[in-house]
């Protein structure tokens, strides 16, 4: 890098932190901090929820498996996300939107109260807080290893350069402040992303390679096959129905941006954008990283420093500039809608329960312990993320892949199934059968079956398991031992019903500390 990619940075670091300073004059309460007020664009909330999805993992540890195996990466990333999305866009972002219409909540796990019990929200909430931890840890370990290889900061130093400016205008400004913020970064990498696949097309061209002549090359032998090495179809089909709960809210922040949304009809527009934008814009940047074997040769042995050698190589100054501010983009615009996903969670779920004081706090008092959170979670993740190469946590694609992807289908299926009509009968037994014994079985195949098997097991296994499982144990207990009250009834009723009072007048009324939360409306 050199002075002009510095400012191209820096101009770009000074640009997020003015979005975030012009949107706190549009947060006025909790409400607004962490859903918008329910006044958000479809379309910019289905931009939002496109740029919160990914990070600088796809340029590193993604990049390094478009290095080795080719068209896999796609095929078995980001197609089941759009697939899994464009599902989710009928059968939970309407719903989600809901929860905050006509619940009048502002955190995607508030409803769990009232749709299982106490202990099984705390137990969600507990567990995807501290998994938000873990992943946005990797996260930051991805844009400080690419910030390394062009700059040469130390891997901590990168951490708290990203984590620092991100922790500025996400506390500032709140969800509106993500989704504006996402609004640039994704113009920014629309920008950097064509260029990186013009200039790699015409150093094929320079290195007499033809557009479709490059895959019968030997260096990118199989590099063409849709399923290969771990990535088989076992792991395509868990990796589908993970993503379908993960990116239609099992991560939370993709929940906010539905629940931002005026109208259960423009979550669900927003969804199938974000989906679009999931089919076809990876192409455009897994393209170079197929093609990488034939201009760069990794030094790592995952390959995951080959996209950032082949920038450094194949752009001018300036242009280097601005792909690197495409990394920033994506990392910092999923780790601050993590942020502000788990603070939702922790001051309208968690702190209740655990401090009076948090009951009684009011629209001021909210707002500031929702930044205060903000900022503590973003600085528990860069602790994490100092120790993502070390024994424990391994390297970020083990992080992303296996222990987010593996942990993912006990959190988020009872928070999913939750919500639908065919799963009414499924209560806090079932929850927390379904939770424990997901977690169980993670544990059991990563660790103590795994180091009995030589060579461990497969991974497709290692990701699916805890997600059949829970599935599993969530529908079964829900038949053997239905829990369907009056009062679980009514907000399933609210959360799929779209007008205002016919069908939800005739579920009997809840009560109890319910009847505030499930109201008709007036």
């Amino acid at each position: 890098m050199n002075s002009l990619d510095w400012a191209v940075l820096i101009g770009y670091f000074g640009v997020m932190v003015a979005i975030g300073v012009w949107s706190h004059k549009r947060v006025d309460n909790v409400s607004d901090f962490f859903t918008a007020g329910g006044k958000m664009p479809w379309w910019l909330s289905g931009i939002s929820h496109h740029m919160s999805g990914y990070s600088a993992v796809m340029f590193t540890g993604y990049a390094g498996i478009a290095y080795t195996y080719g068209v896999t990466s796609f095929v078995t990333w980001s197609f089941p996300i759009a697939l899994g999305i464009a599902i989710g866009s009928k059968l939970f972002a309407p719903r989600i939107n809901r929860l905050r219409s006509r619940l009048h909540v502002a955190s995607p796990l508030e409803y769990l109260k009232n749709r299982y019990d106490l202990r099984t929200q705390q137990a969600l909430a507990w567990s995807g807080m501290l998994l938000k931890i873990v992943d946005v840890g990797a996260k930051w370990a991805a844009i400080a290893t690419l910030l390394s290889v062009f700059t040469g900061v130390s891997l901590n130093q990168g951490i708290l350069i990203t984590g620092t400016i991100t922790a500025v205008y996400c506390t500032i400004g709140g969800l509106w402040a993500d989704a504006l913020t996402e609004l640039g970064q994704f113009v920014i990498q629309l920008l950097a992303g064509v260029a990186m696949f013009i200039a790699v097309v015409m150093e094929l061209n320079d290195k007499g390679i033809g557009f479709l002549d490059a895959w019968d090359r030997p260096e990118l032998q199989g590099h063409g096959e849709p399923l290969v090495g771990p990535y088989g179809t076992v792991f395509l089909l868990a990796f589908l129905f993970i993503k379908l709960f993960e990116y239609n809210g099992g991560m939370l922040n993709q929940a906010q941006r539905y629940m931002a949304t005026a109208t259960p009809r423009e979550a669900e527009r927003s969804a199938r954008l974000s989906a679009v934008l999931w089919l076809v814009w990876p192409v455009v940047l897994f393209f170079p990283m197929w093609m990488s074997p034939l201009l760069v040769e990794s030094q790592k042995a995952d390959g995951s420093d080959s996209y950032g050698l082949m920038t450094e190589q194949l752009l001018p100054h300036g242009l280097l500039g601005l792909v690197i501010v495409g990394f920033f983009s994506h990392t910092m615009a999923m780790c601050s809608s993590d942020a502000n996903a788990i603070a939702a969670v922790f001051t309208r779920d968690v702190a209740p329960v655990l401090s009076k004081q948090a009951r009684a706090w009011g629209e001021r008092s909210g707002l500031i312990a929702a930044r205060v959170t903000t900022v503590v979670f973003l600085g528990l993740s860069m602790a994490v993320a100092t120790q993502v190469n070390s024994p424990t946590f391994k390297d970020i694609i083990t992080v992303v892949i296996k222990w987010v992807a593996g942990l993912m289908g006990p959190i988020a299926i009872p928070m999913m199934l939750g919500l639908l009509r065919p799963f009414r009968r499924s209560g806090p037994t079932a929850a927390l059968t379904s939770w424990s014994m997901g977690l169980l079985a993670f544990w059991l195949v990563n660790y103590p079956i795994s180091w009995q098997i030589e060579g461990g097991v497969p991974l497709q296994y290692q990701v699916s398991i805890p997600l059949a499982v829970s599935l599993v144990l969530y529908i079964v207990i829900g038949f053997i031992k239905p829990e369907d009250t009056p009062e679980r009834l009514a907000v399933v009723e609210r959360i799929n019903t779209d007008d205002d009072g016919t069908a939800a007048a005739a579920v009997p009324a809840p009560a109890g500390p319910v009847e505030d939360v499930v109201r008709a409306k007036d």
